[in-house]
């Protein structure tokens, strides 16, 4: 076991005057924001890890005079709650970091998709997004936001049916290519970044991209946000420095009695008591949205499973077959092998579904699914065949 302690930082939910850093970015180049967001090294914090500053500069690149932003603040991942916490607390430096990245690529309107089961805090982002409006009047800036309210479905979450969403369509997912920095909201040149992601962008402008790296690690520059929950007794929402161990991780806020720690929610990866030490909670590791699930012995992994299963199913779109009908046979697989109807080897069978799925599924929903079915069969198999 590592003697390390993990460490928690103070930068996301600092309360800091948004308006100087919006006076600061307005007296930029363009070309200058996007270069100090790509010297800071900063990757989405939504889980999928793209270098925030390429996409900027992507979208800044492309000719067409409309261009927009748009906050992916649809945090529908199971085990996970920590965008609602910082549009609570912080929701001016959310807005002040969708106009940064307006300011970087040219886009004159932002869009903040919120979850359906947010709704509560519409009032509270109301209030704020009138100050925020007033600042950019006050600063000669015609840059404006927009609340899209989703409705409760898991698919738009995912970029290109979160924007099908916004213009009134069915949540699906598009094609790609194109991208959303070519083609995104109504056809148009698109940044799409998560609620964190935006906000590290106001404390990079802030303080420096020198500053932001000071933590973490080469390949996960700076902190991150997590949602803990499970068996802990310090379940809620933590700031911590990238680059820990799982065992740091579990040291501190596990029960004395981990065995499974779910990292990136019902998409990401299980991770057993024996990898604790092996496994970097980071990009160059187990990267995560901000899920941290903990399980101890009176846990049934079989039954995780069957609850992500269940989950999946329900929430696939069904509009491409491999997702829509192999979560199905995934999840009647594990129910035969539990019953006894279905041998041991048949779970290689559905793991190498699983891992079929993850090629040709249409969205990231079908190619995740694996990530934890694969893991927790290969590390649990005696709980879902006994």
């Amino acid at each position: 076991m590592s003697d390390k302690h993990v460490k928690r930082v103070d930068l996301i939910f600092e309360k800091i005057k948004c308006r100087d850093v919006l006076k600061k970015i307005i007296d930029m180049e363009p070309e200058a924001i996007c270069q100090e967001v790509l010297d800071s090294d900063l990757k989405g914090r939504g889980g999928a890890g793209f270098p925030t500053g390429l996409k900027w500069r992507f979208t800044s690149k492309e000719k067409d005079p409309i261009k927009y932003v748009v906050c992916n603040a649809d945090e529908g991942e199971p085990g996970t709650f920590k965008d609602r916490e910082i549009l609570d607390q912080v929701p001016g430096k959310v807005f002040c970091g969708m106009a940064i990245a307006g300011r970087a690529v040219g886009a004159k309107m932002g869009y903040v998709y919120l979850r359906g089961e947010y709704k509560f805090l519409i009032p509270k982002l109301n209030e704020e997004l009138i100050k925020f409006h007033r600042t950019m009047d006050e600063f000669n800036q015609n840059f404006r936001i927009q609340i899209c309210l989703g409705s409760g479905a898991y698919i738009c979450g995912e970029e290109s049916a979160l924007f099908e969403s916004i213009e009134g369509k069915r949540g699906e997912p598009r094609n790609k290519p194109p991208y959303p920095t070519t083609s995104g909201l109504f056809g148009k040149p698109t940044v799409i970044n998560n609620v964190e992601t935006l906000v590290h962008t106001v404390m990079i402008m802030k303080y420096g991209a020198a500053h932001f790296k000071e933590l973490g690690t080469k390949d996960s520059r700076g902190s991150k946000v997590f949602s803990v929950s499970g068996d802990t007794p310090k379940a809620g929402i933590f700031e911590l420095e990238l680059g820990m161990s799982v065992d740091e991780f579990v040291q501190e806020f596990g029960d004395g009695d981990t065995k499974a720690v779910q990292v990136g929610g019902a998409s990401g990866f299980c991770v057993p008591r024996k990898k604790f030490d092996e496994t970097i909670i980071g990009f160059e590791g187990v990267p995560t949205g901000g899920s941290m699930k903990l399980f101890n012995s009176t846990r049934s992994m079989y039954n995780v499973l069957h609850n992500y299963l269940d989950f999946f199913t329900e929430e696939s779109c069904g509009q491409c077959t491999p997702c829509r009908v192999g979560c199905q046979q995934l999840l009647k697989g594990v129910e035969a092998v539990k019953r006894g109807d279905k041998n041991s080897k048949y779970l290689d069978e559905l793991v190498k579904l699983a891992k079929t799925m993850k090629r040709a599924s249409k969205c990231g929903l079908g190619q995740s699914v694996g990530n934890a079915f694969g893991s927790i069969v290969e590390n649990f198999k005696e709980e879902i065949i006994y």
